[in-house]
């Protein structure tokens, strides 16, 4: 038998979510964490699918972790379990597409914009550590972990400067500052902690 799955939720998710609804309501809130549970539903199904255990669950202002024992698996069917999040929401995008004509533009938009977002090339991001994956698998874990390091650190980086581009032509939005932020940690973060030599 199983351990049971341990579910931690962060005070930083509490207040952004507290945020959010009473800039937007709940309705959009909904749509948004209906949008993630079909992204870690599909990272769910294809770990169990492999033997991977799930063992605990995190929600945090940065996002959702499903903390698992993939260790045990092989390059492939552990990019196979990180690719399969992005592909779950594509294919609710498509299905709420098909099945709903155009009823829920909102959904399908959440879906597209979860599904794309994690796949940029930043860890912990899923396309920054299918990045890692596959170039590990192909050439050895030191070149999937500079490939890794110098790919997110540039995304993040030029993500920042757009982002700090948008706040300044605008004049400013709230919501952008934590994008920003996370940008600048992101593309900083590997060369602060000595994570480069």
């Amino acid at each position: 038998m199983s351990p049971p799955c341990k579910v931690r939720v962060s005070g930083g998710f509490v207040l952004l979510a507290v945020w959010f609804v009473l800039a937007n309501g709940w309705e959009p809130l909904a749509t948004v964490l209906g949008a993630a549970a079909v992204h870690e539903w599909g990272h769910w199904v294809v770990l169990r699918l492999l033997g991977a255990e799930v063992t605990g669950f995190r929600l945090s202002a940065l996002g959702a972790v499903l903390e698992t024992d993939s260790g045990r698996l092989s390059y492939g069917r552990e990019l196979a379990a990180v690719l399969a999040g992005p592909a779950g929401n594509l294919l609710a995008a498509l299905a709420l597409t098909a099945a709903a004509r155009g009823r829920w533009p909102a959904a399908v938009g959440a879906n597209l914009v979860l599904c794309a977002f994690n796949l940029l090339p930043i860890r912990p991001l899923d396309g920054g550590r299918a990045l890692y994956l596959l170039t590990s698998w192909l050439a050895g874990p030191a070149v999937g972990e500079t490939a890794a390091r110098w790919a997110g650190t540039v995304t993040a980086a030029v993500l920042a400067a757009l982002i700090g581009g948008v706040i300044w032509k605008t004049g400013g939005s709230l919501w952008l500052l934590p994008a920003l932020g996370a940008g600048l940690y992101w593309s900083a973060g590997p060369w602060l902690s000595g994570a480069h030599a």
